[in-house]
């Protein structure tokens, strides 16, 4: 019978140095080497039971981080709680402060700036940029639609609020991004409950068509009805991102019967899918269409 791995119950779930492990007799250097850990990069591991996630790399690089840096930019917003904004193959994002030099391996990319005190964190070594923080370096990078969307995310997760994103942008000096912030924070509502539907009411924005309502909520006599992702109440037009979670049995007759209810109601729903997105001018001329 082959024997398991030895995992010790101090090393449970952690991301940690190898040195320091064999240093204080947690490991030996045979047990390091085998499956119980994942090498992350020179000298950290990992349990080997933990997912591959991009949280898991920015805990292995803020082991060997400079004391002052903070995680940030696509990284931070994954430890504010957007698990999607990257993934295990993105780099992980470091902001080091000018004052501080640091040649890092590969998989992380470096941005020096000031920190000026933004920064939150977990413990002496997992630190990165705050909520409002992280929102403004995000809108300063671009590109302005996919800024727009991380925006709304953040907004919609409760990371922070719109009206402070924007006090902060309009506090800008005229500096390298500053003017591509001013117009993500224009562009942003806040309203969108996915990134998909950020998209699409970009996508409507950038056209000749009213501006739809996001958002909205339809009533009748009776009370609340549905809430639609996207209206035209005048017309009694609703527009929906038809995602994949739709095909789910419980979901799919629940759509069903929000469909149901907002059709008696007089509405019409149109649904739109991600290759609706990428090839859009069907989706318009029936909008068109539609609103005529």
């Amino acid at each position: 019978m082959s024997r398991q791995p030895y995992r010790p119950d101090l090393l449970h779930g952690r991301v940690f140095r190898g040195s320091w492990a064999v240093r204080t007799g947690v490991l030996t250097r045979a047990q390091l080497r085998s499956s119980a850990w994942r090498r992350l990069r020179e000298d950290v591991y990992a349990d080997a039971t933990e997912p591959d996630t991009h949280r898991l790399h920015a805990r292995s690089a803020a082991l060997v981080m400079p004391r002052g840096a903070a995680l940030g930019g696509r990284t931070a917003a994954v430890l504010h709680g957007l698990t999607d904004a990257a993934g295990p193959g993105d780099p992980v994002e470091v902001v080091l402060p000018p004052s501080l030099r640091w040649d890092p391996q590969p998989g992380v990319r470096v941005r020096t700036a000031s920190l000026d005190g933004d920064v939150v964190g977990r413990g002496p070594f997992l630190r990165w940029t705050a909520p409002v923080r992280t929102a403004v370096d995000l809108a300063r990078r671009g590109p302005v639609p996919e800024a727009v969307v991380l925006l709304d995310q953040l907004v919609d997760a409760r990371v922070v609020e719109l009206t402070a994103v924007r006090a902060a942008v309009s506090g800008l000096p005229r500096c390298r991004g500053s003017r591509t912030a001013r117009e993500v924070v224009a562009r942003a509502d806040g309203l969108a409950q996915s990134p998909q539907e950020t998209r699409l009411r970009l996508l409507l924005a950038d056209t000749d068509l009213p501006c739809p309502v996001a958002q909205f909520e339809v009533r009748d006599a009776g009370g609340f009805v549905a809430r639609v992702d996207l209206a035209w109440p005048d017309r009694r037009l609703a527009l929906e991102y038809d995602g994949f979670w739709h095909a789910d049995p419980v979901q799919f007759r629940r759509d069903r019967e929000r469909l149901n209810r907002l059709t008696a109601t007089g509405w019409r729903v149109v649904f739109v899918t991600a290759a609706d997105l990428h090839r859009p001018g069907q989706l318009l001329r029936l909008l068109r269409a539609e609103l005529a």
